[in-house]
């Protein structure tokens, strides 16, 4: 979405699973704000510091400089009001609260931008995301590829034996998943490979 009249704002939401493009979408819809020379600013939740602790970073490494902080509130602590454009990645690690501040900077006439997964390792609603679909003008469902079957993917699988909510980390711990090869919480081949019990080299069966 890139136009309006007036000094209207807006708010658009970029969701979807991991590895579908969401930080690359974010990133490149800013970068056309600032060709059409507008005044930026880009925020990141300070839990995020998988490939950068200062920029949002896309899995395909495009960067951009960004803003850490530790909640929603300080977005409003640290924005610059003649800013016109503001951009927020990674809003699953946000809270509830950031429905209320990005519809207090979109009614004072700013451009949002926010990029999160809009589900959670057992398949559920990740707030704050589904709320933003509510109020946002733009929205764009972005998916990945499975990694199991190669189908369009909807959802991030976890591969780690964990309950808590939010697990920070990247491959090797998350992959993208389709609706028939999504298992909610932890897969059932990695389970196994959690409860199987090691062998000692003495009970190793030997090969004839």
């Amino acid at each position: 979405m890139d136009f309006s009249t007036g000094h209207m704002g807006w708010i658009e939401v970029v969701c979807g699973p991991m590895f579908s493009g969401k930080s690359e979408e974010l990133i490149r819809r800013l970068r056309r704000a600032l060709i059409a020379r507008k005044r930026v600013q880009v925020f990141k939740p300070v839990i995020d510091t998988r490939y950068s602790a200062e920029e949002i970073v896309s899995h395909s490494d495009s960067r951009m400089k960004s803003e850490v902080v530790a909640g929603p509130q300080e977005i409003l602590d640290k924005l610059d009001w003649r800013t016109q454009v503001v951009g927020i990645d990674e809003a699953n690690f946000m809270g509830p609260d950031l429905v209320q501040i990005a519809q207090q900077l979109a009614d004072s006439g700013k451009q949002v931008i926010i990029a999160g997964l809009d589900t959670d390792y057992m398949g559920r609603p990740f707030v704050p995301i589904p709320d933003l679909l509510c109020v946002a003008e733009s929205i764009t469902k972005t998916l990945a590829i499975c990694i199991r079957c190669g189908n369009p993917a909807k959802h991030t699988q976890r591969l780690v034996e964990s309950n808590d909510l939010i697990v920070v980390g990247a491959s090797g711990m998350y992959e993208a998943r389709c609706r028939s090869c999504f298992e909610p919480g932890i897969p059932r081949q990695e389970y196994l490979e959690f409860a199987r019990p090691r062998l000692t080299p003495a009970q190793t069966p030997k090969q004839d």
